[in-house]
């Protein structure tokens, strides 16, 4: 029995995110109303980023891992690591830039991402975007749903590496991290083109903090969600930030459902002057 099938079998609604399946916490004591469990989709080996619940899959429900399973996995996936770090990725042979401006965010903005759409399995009914590191290669590519199609958002292939850092022009020094793709495309399209994406608050760590340091980077400004979760996350990055002795401010922008990917033009415009006036 490997994870998904243990996920199946006790009836537990899961979203692939990544290399990790992302699931309501299992803390009997903890309300999850809002997924903030990650489960590793070989090890399974659980962390809850809300209430910091961890423990392993197979053992929360008594049931036996098949080590061999586990063990194929893991080398299959360093081997594709491997080759990745080398060649990268290519974009899917077939695809067709995207043209359209879904979520009143300008075809411009598209072109610059890089954004396309393809028939293949993993990126059909989607908007995607290749992710790129440092060096240019593509690392990963990222899909986001249009519709009602789970998961809202893909990443291909699973458990890609991805990186912090994009290529940006800071303002007076700094940038905003923001957790998702369409966070940064929102704000560069309305005129906060220092935004990079985090891809998620356990992506962010020492080392890629540092790599920003080194590219001339003095100071963060976190813009993720203004909820619990949200700030909770932001206190992670905050406290990472400090540690590296990057300046660090935590932009708290609206009421709890208000994130990025939702400003106006307006408000964007209101943020920037605050933040870079």
């Amino acid at each position: 029995m490997n994870v998904e099938d243990l996920l199946r079998s006790k009836d537990i609604p899961y979203i692939p995110k990544g290399g990790d399946f992302v699931v309501s916490c299992l803390n009997p004591e903890h309300a999850d109303r809002n997924p903030s469990m990650r489960i590793d989709q070989v090890t399974g080996i659980f962390n809850c980023f809300s209430c910091e619940y961890k423990g392993n899959l197979f053992t929360h429900f008594g049931e036996k891992a098949n080590k061999m399973e586990i063990k194929r996995q893991l080398l299959k996936k360093k081997i594709d690591e491997v080759r990745l770090e080398s060649i990268g990725l290519q974009m899917p042979e077939g695809y067709l830039p995207y043209v359209g401006n879904w979520r009143n965010i300008r075809p411009e903005t598209y072109r610059e991402f890089e954004a396309f759409i393809h028939a293949g399995k993993d990126f059909v009914g989607r908007i995607c975007f290749p992710v790129r590191d440092r060096t240019g290669r593509i690392v990963a590519f990222q899909s986001r749903s249009t519709g009602d199609q789970q998961p809202k958002y893909f990443f291909s292939p699973p458990g890609a590496k991805l990186p912090l850092e994009l290529v940006v022009v800071p303002q007076q020094g700094h940038i905003i991290i923001v957790e998702g793709i369409f966070d940064v495309l929102n704000l560069h399209d309305k005129g906060l083109t220092n935004a990079v994406c985090c891809f998620g608050v356990k992506n962010v760590n020492e080392e890629k903090l540092q790599v920003l340091s080194v590219a001339g980077v003095e100071g963060i400004d976190i813009f993720l969600d203004n909820d619990a979760a949200g700030q909770a996350g932001s206190a992670k990055i905050k406290e990472l930030c400090e540690t590296v002795g990057l300046d660090v401010r935590n932009i708290a922008f609206g009421d709890k459902n208000m994130d990025a990917g939702a400003l106006a033009e307006s408000q964007v415009s209101k943020l920037k002057s605050k933040l870079y006036a």
